[in-house]
């Protein structure tokens, strides 16, 4: 079942309404974090690996991984009765293109901006959830969006993004508007699931979508190999990029919008760039201040739209 804050407001200042939002905020960071891990991880593939080829790759390993964890966590019945038309649909449009997207917009740009520019997220989420009448804006949230945005801002030291870099954003900024709307849609499509089953129906889709692109490119006449042999050490960062990056961060991400609503749980996706930033300093990069800063602001930001929840419990969609 999913798990939607009560429209009043109240149920969030309860035990179990402060245990859900406690959960959801956990599974929001962690899958922040996981996600985080990928970006060094493609920095390095991508200069041997074509990015079709790679976000195929990824896909691949991450829906092998989860399947079987699907069938231990929900049962055969499920897995074989699932809606699979629907989810391969949507996971194919909104997953598999977007991420697509994403790995472009880091071809254009690097690791740290792509994160920052996902700093768009909560707002494309926060319109998905207006349109569907899902959310009433109130002061706390309006504040925390606030926030969020800010915290972006600061963490890109209040310079912007150069006119070269403009691309790159585009991918970016198109990517996080599909990837909210496709983890609404999972959450929303698919109650009788759990986040693993919601993942895993979706993810496939992605899967599909990318290898009918890679499958094009190559009779296109493009060269779709990576550039030198795949040896155990590109094996190791594929399989960061593939199953934390990929298959934990987006289990875990629907399993925070199951419990916040897509709007507040995109609000951790701008506390990525900090995370990326630590592990880009483990490799030998510098700290950042405006980085820290600014996740420091996503946080408040985090805690201040979840005052007084008035997210609306989604419509049951037919099974049909």
């Amino acid at each position: 079942m999913t798990t939607i804050p009560d429209p009043s407001g109240r149920a969030d200042f309860g035990s179990a309404g402060r245990a859900k939002l406690a959960m959801g905020n956990a599974f929001g960071v962690a899958s922040m974090l996981t996600w985080a891990a990928g970006f060094p991880a493609a920095e390095i593939l991508l200069e041997s690996w074509p990015p079709l080829t790679l976000i195929t790759a990824r896909f691949m390993i991450a829906v092998a991984i989860l399947v079987p964890v699907w069938l231990l966590v929900d049962g055969r019945a499920a897995v074989f009765g699932a809606r699979w038309g629907r989810g391969t649909l949507m996971g194919g449009i909104c997953f598999g293109f977007g991420a697509y997207l994403l790995l472009l917009a880091q071809v254009y740009t690097d690791p740290v901006t792509v994160a920052l520019i996902a700093s768009a997220s909560p707002i494309a989420a926060t319109l998905i959830e207006m349109v569907t009448g899902q959310r009433r804006l109130r002061r706390n949230f309006i504040l925390g969006l606030g926030a969020s945005v800010v915290g972006g801002y600061v963490a890109i030291g209040g310079s912007g993004l150069s006119p070269d870099l403009s691309l790159g954003a585009l991918c970016a900024v198109a990517s996080s508007f599909l990837f909210c709307l496709g983890s609404f849609a999972a959450v929303r499509d698919f109650p009788e699931l759990s986040p693993v089953g919601r993942s895993t129906i979706t993810l496939a889709g992605g899967c599909i979508m990318t290898a009918l692109l890679l499958l094009g490119a190559h009779l296109a006449g493009f060269e779709m190999r990576p550039s030198r042999a795949v040896a155990g050490d590109q094996m190791g960062l594929l399989a960061i990029y593939a199953v934390a990056g990929m298959a934990l961060s987006q289990v875990m991400f629907i399993a925070s919008v199951g419990r916040l609503g897509v709007a507040v749980a995109s609000f951790h996706i701008n506390a990525t760039p900090f995370y990326v930033m630590l592990i880009m300093l483990a490799l030998g990069a510098v700290w950042s201040w405006p980085q820290a800063i600014g996740a420091a602001i996503v946080g408040l930001g985090v805690l201040l739209s979840q005052r007084h929840s008035t997210l609306r419990r989604p419509p049951a969609r037919p099974k049909g």
